[in-house]
């Protein structure tokens, strides 16, 4: 419990708000870097991931283009019911997205490793 030091005055006990407000600025500021660079690095690796995922799905739906039965593996769709003008343009699309991940992809590792350090 706190003492009367003078008229009106409390003592002041240890805690970490006290030695909070009593840290050097080389720790403050290192402190303050610490944070950054955390919330940094965390949004990096969680960019990247969702880079890899969305990639993942990409080539899925390309796989999945190929498959040409409508209802089964017994039954293939009719030349008729193709559009191949149709089919060449969303494979087309699909495979520039591809490429543009794959170089977001390339840029955003190379990054994380020259401002973090190892792989994420």
């Amino acid at each position: 419990m706190a003492e009367e030091v003078e008229q009106g005055a409390v003592e002041v006990q240890g805690g970490a708000f006290k030695d909070s407000l009593y840290r050097n600025n080389a720790k403050i500021r290192k402190d303050r870097a610490d944070s950054i660079i955390e919330d940094a690095q965390l949004i990096y690796k969680r960019e990247i991931e969702d880079l890899e995922v969305e990639m993942k799905r990409m080539l899925r739906e390309q796989d999945n283009m190929l498959d040409l039965s409508p209802t089964n593996a017994m039954n293939l769709t009719l030349a008729s019911d193709f559009d191949s003008k149709e089919y060449v343009a969303k494979d087309l699309e699909l495979g520039v997205k591809l490429r543009n991940l794959e170089i977001k992809l390339e840029i955003a590792r190379k990054r994380y490793t020259y401002l973090f350090g190892g792989t994420a």
